[in-house]
């Protein structure tokens, strides 16, 4: 069973007013917003966030939103296949929306090793999705190399950073990141949103757990050790394990 937030809940209102409160504090100050996210699921959560945004005026139709990342691209593709043909996967809401429920226009993919390249210098604000999502790896290592240094920019994490990866120690404090060889100094803001991960929150594990049929065993994977609990009479209660 995944015990990755075991120890937390999911607060969707929370944090969709937290991710308003970045952006609009980043490009007030003429800051570029840098979001690490996977490229499959996760760049179209983020779009279908920023699209809201849009929609509400929080975000200004004069910042550009790119897409840096082949692979999230081609999976973007799909999902307006699906929302064309009306899939019934697709939640009623999103349907209801069309393909702009994950194009928040202007939208920009950069497809391209040179397109991805022009995007570190543009000429005002931006937002800038790309992959990977714990910076392990990826264009998105360009752009933070260029964003970081810089106290108007803002980097937000929006999943689970696990331990020893670029985003988790962002996410940690650190002062500089090691990026190509170079140790990179971080003054850019950094904001975690964990509440956008995919993965269940502990009332929801623990649903789950309840509707299955009782196991003589229960394996937690994908956890850190103080992610690892167990519901008592009490409420939740560390479980050390090996």
């Amino acid at each position: 069973m995944d015990s990755t937030y075991g120890d937390r809940h999911h607060e969707p209102e929370k944090a969709h007013a937290a991710f308003a409160a970045v952006l609009t504090r980043t490009l007030a100050r003429g800051g570029t917003v840098v979001i690490p996210a996977f490229a499959i699921d996760r760049t179209e959560v983020v779009l279908h966030e920023l699209a809201a945004l849009r929609q509400d005026g929080i975000l200004p139709r004069s910042v550009p939103v790119y897409v840096d990342s082949p692979m999230a691209l081609a999976a973007l593709d799909v999902y307006r296949v699906a929302l064309r043909a009306r899939s019934p996967e697709i939640r009623p809401e999103i349907l209801d929306h069309g393909e702009t429920a994950i194009s928040p226009d202007p939208f920009l993919p950069a497809r391209t090793v040179q397109e991805s390249i022009d995007i570190n210098s543009p000429p005002g604000p931006a937002v800038i999705v790309s992959s990977a999502g714990m910076a392990t790896g990826g264009r998105v290592l360009h752009h933070l190399h260029g964003l970081l240094p810089h106290p108007r920019n803002a980097v937000v994490i929006v999943g689970f950073a696990a331990a020893g990866t670029r985003a988790r120690d962002l996410v940690d404090g650190a002062h500089t990141l090691k990026m190509f060889g170079d140790y990179v100094p971080v003054r850019a803001e950094v904001a975690d949103l964990p509440h956008f991960s995919a993965h269940a929150d502990a009332d929801q594990i623990m649903d789950w757990l309840r509707g299955s049929p009782a196991p003589r065993t229960t394996c937690l994977v994908h956890g850190e050790e103080p992610k690892f609990v167990v519901r008592s009479s009490t409420g939740y209660s560390p479980t050390r394990t090996e």
